[in-house]
């Protein structure tokens, strides 16, 4: 009788358990991230560049917001830079100068950021200079 041996490895790799750990992963780390606060002082510079201002958003320790020097809410904030960046010259390049008080929550600076972000206009940090 003629019987052969079936004896062939298979070179085949399984990509499952592997997809399966990195997307553990990724949970973990988005969960992680989420609870993470960062209490940072605001950065200070040697610069002394001075750069174009089109807006200016100040923020307050008391968690009021200036606008440009008015007194604005936090709900009306949006709209009432979008209507600033429409009355500049500046208006398809324009700039965001958030002015926060030291020991302002980084969070506060964050959400004005992203504002300027949808509305599509660069966003700066002003700094002080550094205590010699």
């Amino acid at each position: 009788m003629g019987l052969k041996k079936r004896s062939k490895v298979s070179a085949e790799f399984s990509m499952s358990s592997l997809t399966d750990i990195i997307f553990l992963l990724l949970i973990f780390f988005m969960l992680t991230s989420s609870l993470v606060q960062i209490n940072v002082d605001l950065p200070e510079s040697d610069a002394k560049t001075v750069a174009p201002t089109d807006v200016i958003v100040a923020i307050n320790m008391d968690g009021s917001l200036n606008l440009n020097g008015r007194a604005v809410s936090k709900a009306a904030l949006e709209g009432a830079v979008r209507t600033a960046i429409q009355e500049s010259e500046n208006r398809h390049n324009a700039t965001i100068t958030i002015v926060a008080e030291k020991g302002v929550n980084w969070s506060e600076v964050i959400d004005v950021t992203r504002m300027a972000n949808r509305l599509q206009a660069r966003a700066i940090i002003a700094t002080q200079p550094r205590k010699s």
